[in-house]
């Protein structure tokens, strides 16, 4: 999940409480399954690295009034699952056989909860340090992954296999680690989507999970990618429209300024970027929906449609307009109980005939923000709420019991 410094406030948008309190929820699509209100927990992976944490989650979930598990079974292009095309994490090193989301899947189902499988798509490493598995796709494709403009000139000319390439890429993400979560998978490269699609497949054709929540579909900012391929790409995309002396003229000034076609359509380099995030969207939707029809996608976004679009080439909006999607959940981690109401009040909007789990940053929060929260998003005409994080509200700090006064302020208040 990212942080909560890389949402805007989104005041301006506070007219839009009253209009949108009014909004009655339409129908949703067929594929999501009919609930009075979802109720759920984003399970980050280090609470599935054992059969007794897997029992003790979701047991615990349950007993709260929970009713939907959103477990993080891929992270940083790992697999909490059996037989991955992404490396086994060291977390599950030592236990072969484990299998956690099957282990999830199984209680979960039989204590009547549902399990969607939370995914990050394109985020694959972290800003600490590098995988250790050296089968990792940052090792074994490091042309696949996103490039800063502050590194392009000098990164277009290293061989992608080099040391030097990787290490110049890992040192830049350290050394912005307040901003950049870590190293990111383009979605401009053919090869690099056809195996983020491919590792989306494979969990939904193995697995009998009620939903697939995705993660990170997104640039880690409007400063990304600038890598080899996408350049090429942009190159080839725009050439068509140029006139033959355009084209030379460009052409000529290439081999000393790699983004030459970059500066001189700023605005179509930034559709184009953001049009290969959706057409990844697209894959996926198309992916996962054939494998299971039944299925219920959703995806966690910036909550500010605008911010999103510029700043993260993420563009939620043409999701929903093209049905990729049948859940949009805005991140909303603010806390300031007006802030968060005025965004989940401008995704209702937006989302229309779609259906919005409100995302609640409840590490930050008391049990009664969490609470006033929740009766906002009801309010506003949201389908659910989801609660960051399970892990964070199990923690020691708070003692053994907290995770059920959360739900009982959140929940159980008008009923």
């Amino acid at each position: 999940m990212p942080s909560a410094a890389s949402y805007s406030t989104a005041r301006r948008r506070a007219a839009l409480v009253v209009a949108a309190a009014a909004v009655v929820l339409a129908s949703p699509p067929a594929r999501v399954h009919a609930q009075s209100e979802v109720r759920a927990l984003w399970v980050v992976r280090t609470s599935l690295t054992s059969p007794a944490a897997v029992a003790t989650m979701v047991d615990a979930a349950g007993a709260s009034g929970f009713n939907t598990l959103l477990v993080q079974v891929r992270g940083r292009a790992d697999a909490y699952y059996a037989n991955g095309l992404d490396p086994r994490p060291a977390a599950l090193a030592g236990q072969p056989t484990f299998d956690p989301l099957a282990a999830t899947v199984a209680r979960a189902h039989a204590a009547g909860l549902q399990v969607h499988a939370w995914i990050n798509v394109n985020l694959v490493a972290g800003a600490g340090e590098l995988p250790s598995a050296r089968d990792h796709v940052v090792y074994r494709h490091p042309e696949w992954l996103m490039v800063p403009r502050a590194l392009a000139e000098d990164l277009n000319g290293v061989d992608p296999h080099s040391p030097q390439y990787l290490g110049r890429l890992a040192r830049y993400v350290r050394g912005q680690a307040a901003d950049l979560e870590g190293l990111y998978l383009s979605p401009i490269a053919e090869a690099s989507a056809d195996y983020t699609v491919g590792v989306v497949r494979d969990i939904v054709s193995r697995y009998a999970v009620d939903g697939v929540h995705l993660d990170y579909v997104r640039y880690p900012n409007d400063e990304f990618d600038y890598s080899r391929d996408a350049l090429t790409a942009f190159r080839l995309n725009t050439v068509p429209d140029l006139s033959a002396a355009e084209t030379r003229r460009y052409d000529a000034r290439l081999a000393g300024d790699p983004l030459v076609y970059t500066a001189a359509f700023p605005e179509r380099w930034r559709a184009f970027r953001a049009g290969r995030m959706t057409a990844l969207m697209s894959r996926l939707a198309d992916a996962v929906r054939a494998a299971r029809p039944s299925i219920t996608i959703s995806a966690a976004v910036t909550p500010d449609v605008t911010d999103a679009s510029t700043h993260r080439l993420q563009d939620w909006r043409t999701w929903l307009d093209r049905g990729l999607v049948d859940v949009i959940c805005p991140m909303a981690y603010t806390t300031d109980g007006d802030v968060f109401t005025s965004q989940i009040a401008a995704a209702r909007e937006i989302a229309g005939r779609h259906l919005v789990w409100a995302g609640i940053g409840a590490y930050r929060l008391s049990s009664g923000q969490i609470a006033e929260n929740v009766q906002a998003a009801r309010r506003l005409g949201a389908g659910g709420s989801i609660l960051f994080s399970y892990d964070s509200l199990t923690s020691p700090e708070h003692g053994p019991d907290y995770l059920a006064q959360v739900a009982r302020a959140a929940f159980l208040v008008d009923q």
